[in-house]
């Protein structure tokens, strides 16, 4: 690849002005997409460069979804960019350029995990996570069917007002949280990874994993349940 010809502020920065983060919701390729393209095509070195310190952080993360080793997902990663490369020439700009590169990572990395033995799926898992009647939040929380009030909480979610500040954000407390979301069925380790921690909008993530805004909305609503009474738990050992 070649440098010159790409300015950051012709491209990136216009996004970074319109867009909060990665969170880029066409269902098609956009004018910055179709400019990028044509400059990686082009051979443009910087416009790779730019791309990888943008996306690399996101795809890491994800790519754990599917593969637990740090260093295996390093190289699910680095697969993944040499498999947008040799695929730029096809990418028709029906989706776009993010999600057909998200797209190229899950398959790099569904394709390691089940080499390796390590992880179901997505695809395999088909929606028994959203068909079964799976409990969002532990049913012995709410009053029986016999009592005055039925269904109403028989116990009040904690109220993390009074906690202090430093311990949410401790180095503890995000151990807590990642150790929840690793637990999680992987359809909603996935879920709740694209909508809170890459900050993936509702319409984007269904497009992207080819799901409804309804099987959407529970899985994302059992995860947070999850890793919530997990958190809940972990505030009260002191």
């Amino acid at each position: 690849m070649s440098k010159g010809a790409y300015q950051r502020e012709n491209l990136f920065d216009i996004v970074q002005q319109t867009n909060n983060g990665t969170n880029l919701t066409d269902v098609v390729a956009s004018a910055d997409d179709l400019y990028l393209i044509e400059q990686l095509r082009n051979g443009n070195e910087d416009a790779f460069v730019a791309m990888i310190d943008r996306y690399a952080p996101a795809m890491l993360r994800l790519a754990m979804v599917y593969v637990r080793a740090w260093a295996v997902a390093e190289e699910v990663v680095q697969e993944t960019w040499v498999g947008i490369l040799e695929g730029l020439g096809r990418f028709e700009g029906r989706s776009s350029l993010k999600t057909w590169m998200f797209r190229v990572l899950i398959n790099c990395a569904k394709t390691r995990a089940q080499r390796e033995g390590r992880s179901i799926p997505f695809s395999s898992l088909a929606d028994i996570d959203t068909d079964h009647a799976e409990h969002a939040v532990d049913p012995n929380r709410f009053l029986p069917v016999d009592h005055q009030w039925p269904g109403h909480w028989a116990t009040f979610p904690s109220n993390w007002e009074e906690i202090p500040e430093d311990r949410i954000l401790s180095q503890e407390t995000y151990a807590c949280i990642n150790r929840a979301i690793e637990a999680l069925p992987p359809k909603q380790r996935e879920i709740i990874t694209l909508r809170d921690i890459e900050g993936w909008e509702a319409e984007e993530t269904c497009s992207f994993l080819g799901i409804s805004e309804v099987n959407q909305r529970v899985l994302l609503h059992r995860a947070r349940s999850k890793v919530r009474g997990v958190l809940e738990k972990y505030f009260e050992e002191e």
